[in-house]
């Protein structure tokens, strides 16, 4: 990996949680040692059980087939350039392929990219930018000044971790802006006032970071002065979890606001004035807020809302007028749209005149086009295919134009152009990359213990009869959908293993378990803190439902998630040893006693809960992966993979869990990646090699073979 002073920063800001953390450790922990990501003890673990994994998985035949078929579907240059953002009359695109691993950020005239073969301009070739600098960057994005769009503000990761460092880029030369706004490399938060001034959230020095690791501050940093020396535009308290900043372009008036987030689902949103003095939005604390169109603010509440003389439902989305609230005078909200009791609102995004909303129903995406008026809105759905993942792409400001894709489990993406009144049009299309008509695909619902329905996908070869071997993928947290995607990108960062598992004749099962958003707020309210467990049990039903409708046998199912899908498949895990038969646990949290202490953790305790708190800890304790690992027959082979520079979820969860399980003597495989942050993979070559990984592990632990 290439060094140099800002790789070598963001290790230490990486390090020196992790040895704080060491000094607090509970005292009967023996594998707290493994916390110190970058400790030589701890790294010298993690290289021995790569090895072993490597050793057991890499001489088997299909890995090699695995890893060549999954890098030729990663690199494939038919796949559709995905716009970034449509900026005025141009579209923006980042571009991977085999030729460039992290990216070519190029730029198009939008009309050419909507008849489907844009003309590109390179503006930065990350791979041939980090041989120059010596740097192993990772492309984070772009913040370009609206409505002109020819100022931007690049991020670019070390690695891939969250830290990025920003630069300020003008694309009409191509170059980086000599002496322009430039942030060295931490967990920042930036956004525009005007071409001259900034709002900025970063590391300023000893206490202006959260317990959580975010910006306390929110300073306005005007060019050519120090930003040190900047004065303030709000402070987060120290237990919260992050202040940040952002602006909005509605029509020809820019819109600032910066919030503080007291928790990770809560915020206390502000309106900037010109001058800098804030104004209080009136907005619920949980309240999500979404966009401004027609000089309105909107936001989808997550709680029942009475004001103004009416009730508004959880799920629903409001509006409140901003010239009322920035004079100072009482603004009263009214409603946008509510959604019925199987719809849950997932994206929203504003045009020139249309707010664009991607509805779940029954977890089957729905697009919608609303247009204020003197009445309310009205409603305008898009004709798109039904039973499919819809995506809002990019929306543009400048017209009333939404870039969608639309796809299934076996119907590749399909990227369509949609305005109201007219049928939407297709842009480009990523032709197939297998054979669908081997495969069915079908929704079925089952019944979790409290007695709730619980929906899931399930994918088998179509000539099937009886039970197959089983790879059920689930998150069940953060209000996060699971909805189907086209096989090739399933399940999450795992890249083609799903199609490569049902090519061997085996069955693939999303779940769509609570804690998620596939019915709103209530989804996910039902999995929080001392409800957790019914996320778990929602997870039992779905298996159960596929033994009891031979589908699957109970020795012939695993398990996968990721993040948050750590916990799950470890609970799991340990709750029913006799159900599953293998598990994959990717970038996973694991010790929910020190999960606070360690990285982005604190910000999570609103959807946890706090393991400092007594009455916390009492329901923490029952499902803690890591608390609750034992010595058990017939335990689930585990295959942990992760990243050491992940800077959100500790590695040390992972590297712990594994220590526990050589302890015990269970079966477990580790790796873990030395780039890559919470994505694990830093580009398609480690993406590839994972895929090839886990489809040997499960041909190996779930399929039998040996």
């Amino acid at each position: 990996m290439l060094l140099n002073r800002t790789t070598a920063f963001a290790l230490a800001c990486l390090s020196l949680p992790a040895a704080l953390a060491a000094q607090d450790a509970v005292s009967d922990d023996p594998y707290v040692w493994l916390e110190e990501i970058q400790g030589e003890r701890a790294l010298q673990q993690v290289e021995e059980w790569n090895a072993e994994t490597e050793a057991k998985l890499t001489g088997e035949p299909e890995y090699a087939i695995a890893k060549a078929w999954a890098r030729q579907i990663l690199d494939d240059e038919r796949q559709i350039a995905m716009p970034t953002a449509i900026q005025g009359d141009k579209v923006t695109n980042l571009w991977r392929d085999k030729d460039n691993p992290r990216g070519l950020w190029r730029i198009a005239a939008l009309d050419s990219y909507l008849t489907g073969a844009p003309e590109w301009r390179v503006l930065i070739d990350v791979d041939a930018l980090g041989k120059q600098e010596g740097e192993s960057w990772v492309w984070h994005g772009a913040n370009c000044l609206a409505p002109e769009y020819t100022r931007c503000l690049v991020s670019l990761s070390p690695g891939g971790t969250d830290a990025d460092v920003v630069r300020e880029f003008d694309v009409a030369s191509g170059a980086f802006v000599e002496g322009g706004f430039t942030l060295p490399a931490a967990k920042s938060n930036v956004a525009w006032f005007d071409a001259d001034t900034l709002m900025v959230g970063t590391e300023y020095g000893a206490g202006s970071m959260t317990d959580s690791g975010y910006p306390r501050q929110i300073r306005l940093w005007k060019r050519g002065t120090d930003l040190a020396k900047a004065p303030q535009l709000v402070e987060a308290e120290q237990e919260a979890v992050s202040a940040g900043a952002f602006s909005i372009l509605d029509g020809t008036t820019r819109w600032r606001f910066v919030n503080v987030s007291p928790s990770f689902w809560t915020s206390r949103v502000s309106l900037v004035r010109e001058d800098g003095a804030t104004v209080a939005l009136p907005l619920p604390e949980d309240a999500d807020f979404q966009d401004v169109l027609g000089g309105r603010v909107i936001a989808k509440l997550n709680s029942p809302l009475e004001a103004g003389g009416a009730t508004f439902a959880a799920g629903s989305l409001v509006s409140w007028p901003l010239a009322e609230i920035a004079a100072g005078g009482e603004a009263a909200p009214s409603l946008v749209f509510a959604p019925s009791a199987s719809q849950a609102l997932e994206e929203v995004a504003a045009s020139e005149g249309k707010l664009w909303i991607k509805l779940l129903d029954d977890v089957s995406g729905k697009l919608m086009a609303l247009t204020p008026g003197a009445d309310g809105w009205t409603a305008e759905e898009m004709a798109l295919p039904d039973n499919s993942t819809l995506s809002l792409a990019a929306v543009s400001g400048s017209s009333d134009l939404a870039l969608v894709t639309v796809e299934g489990m076996l119907t590749p993406p399909t990227l369509y152009a949609a305005t109201p009144g007219t049928a939407p049009r297709v842009v480009d299309s990523m032709p197939a990359q297998f054979d669908a008509s081997k495969f069915a695909v079908e929704q079925r619902f089952a019944t979790s213990k409290d007695g709730t329905k619980v929906p899931y996908y399930i994918v088998r070869p179509k000539d099937a009869d009886g039970p197959l071997p089983t790879l059920m993928h689930a998150y069940g947290g953060f209000r996060a959908a699971q909805t189907p995607k086209y096989l090739t990108a399933e399940p999450y960062r795992s890249g083609p293993l799903a199609l490569f598992w049902l090519e061997e004749g085996h069955a693939y099962v999303l779940a769509n378990i609570r804690g998620g958003g596939e019915y709103g707020p209530r989804w996910h309210e039902d999995a929080l803190r001392e409800k957790r467990q019914n996320s778990f049990d929602d997870l039992h039903a779905v298996a159960e439902d596929l033994i009891a409708n031979d589908l699957a046998v109970a020795d012939g199912i695993g398990i996968s998630g990721r993040s948050n899908g750590g916990v799950l498949v470890g609970a799991a895990a340990n709750q029913r040893p006799d159900l599953y038969a293998a598990v994959i646990s990717g970038s996973p949290l694991d010790d929910m006693k020190r999960y606070h202490k360690l990285l982005a953790g604190a910000s999570w305790m609103a959807e946890y809960g706090n393991p400092d708190v007594p009455e916390d800890w009492a329901f923490m304790k029952e499902w803690s992966p890591y608390q609750n690992l034992r010595d058990v027959e017939g335990y689930p082979a585990t295959f942990y993979y992760s990243s050491t520079l992940d800077d959100r979820v500790h590695p040390g969860h992972a590297r712990k869990m594994a220590a526990k399980h050589e302890e015990l003597g269970q079966p477990f495989y580790f790796h873990e990646y030395r780039e890559g942050g919470h994505s694990v993979g830093a580009d398609h070559a480690e993406d590839a090699k994972r895929a090839a990984l886990l489809l040997t592990f499960l041909n190996r632990e779930l399929a039998g073979m040996d």
